[in-house]
């Protein structure tokens, strides 16, 4: 039998390969850390692990989940003060953008494929996905220090953009973008291009001239907002995230939605979580203090990293950036290197960013 009679699709020669952050390196002596996925180093608040464990043990976990997460889209409504049929839930805010690519861009009835306008680098997901759905990934380099270049992303719009994604804060430089950058962004792109505006780290935010981007949802017909309860909320395992847009946008993303993209267990943790806001945002205190401490100490030691409102902090190492990857693992830490770029380094445990810190210093007296 001819094995290659099954040949997967041409288009993923084409995809880069999503690499996940991996585990640190085991060293004796070392307690090992990870810092190379962004992970909150915290525990969900009581509440939220009260409710995985009465869902994990009831007896309806042999049942589908309600597809529609009505509990969970009241509550995002309520709190955010939208309409619930304008809240999708997903698994993660990744598996949200996944259906809002697969909606709205691809390949054309003509044979062309459309344009999707992203940030780069950013999270590195984005190329995988519209490659996947046949559309091409038109990568904007950011400026020097981090930021999105809106000025060359508006240049890029032509007649086959069909949808442009904002990163803000951005993965993995941790810079953000101000509320009146992204209207007068808005105010540029034609309203039948759908503009996506990750706010995955949004929580992590402290910059004066930053709110959560709902208004602009409600302003303008062409804009999407992903949220996520795997970063602040400490949800990561649980994969449950959600789009916020207007009708137009909201139900075609909801036809191509794949059935049942949560879990029961995930909705009901995510609900407990949203429903104790206040002590969510508490806890982010915490990681907000130790990356202020921790970026204050590598600006200090020659990194220049860019001024971060994430829950990492990014060091453009350029071909340095495999060296200082290795320096961590032979100390037990593990980071994610994107050379020949730079390194990012997630806001972890307070002895992990000590070591953190400790490893910068000695490398950087050999190498900056």
């Amino acid at each position: 039998m001819d094995s290659s009679a099954v040949y997967p699709r041409a288009v993923l020669n084409k995809l880069p390969a999503y690499q996940a952050g991996k585990p640190p390196v085991e060293t004796p002596g070392l307690t090992p850390y990870k810092l190379a996925s962004n992970e909150n180093p915290y525990a969900p608040i009581k509440a939220a692990t009260d409710a995985i464990v009465t869902a994990a043990t009831a007896t309806t976990v042999q049942r589908y989940p309600e597809t529609t997460y009505a509990d969970l889209r009241h509550l995002i409504g309520e709190t955010y003060d939208v309409p619930v049929d304008d809240v999708t839930v997903g698994a993660g805010s990744l598996g949200i953008f996944t259906a809002l690519v697969q909606t709205f861009a691809g390949t054309g009835e003509d044979g062309v494929e459309d344009e999707v306008i992203i940030p780069w680098r950013s999270f590195e997901a984005y190329p995988i996905v519209i490659r996947s759905a046949g559309a091409s990934d038109i990568q904007v380099p950011l400026l020097d220090n981090g930021t999105h270049d809106l000025e060359s992303m508006l240049s890029s719009i032509n007649d086959r953009t069909r949808m442009i994604v904002l990163c803000t804060p951005n993965n993995p430089t941790g810079t953000v973008l101000t509320d009146q950058a992204v209207r007068d962004f808005l105010e540029r792109v034609p309203e039948h291009i759908l503009v996506v505006i990750d706010g995955a780290y949004l929580e992590f935010v402290r910059r004066d001239g930053v709110d959560n981007y709902l208004d602009f949802y409600r302003e303008y017909p062409n804009v999407a907002v992903l949220r996520t309860f795997s970063k602040a909320h400490g949800l990561a395992n649980l994969r449950v995230g959600y789009a916020v847009a207007p009708p137009q946008i909201a139900r075609p993303l909801n036809t191509v939605l794949s059935a049942f993209p949560t879990s029961t267990l995930s909705a009901q943790a995510a609900y407990a979580s949203l429903s104790n806001l206040d002590e969510v945002l508490d806890n982010t205190e915490k990681v907000v203090f130790e990356r202020h401490r921790v970026w204050k100490a590598l600006d200090e030691l020659g990194y220049q990293p860019p001024v971060t409102e994430a829950n990492f902090v990014w060091l453009p190492l350029g071909d340095k950036a495999e060296a200082f990857s290795d320096a961590c693992d032979a100390r037990a830490l593990s980071v994610r290197a994107f050379a020949p770029e730079g390194v990012r380094v997630s806001i972890g445990e307070v002895e992990a960013n000590d070591r953190l810190i400790q490893v910068a210093t000695e490398f950087a007296q050999q190498h900056l």
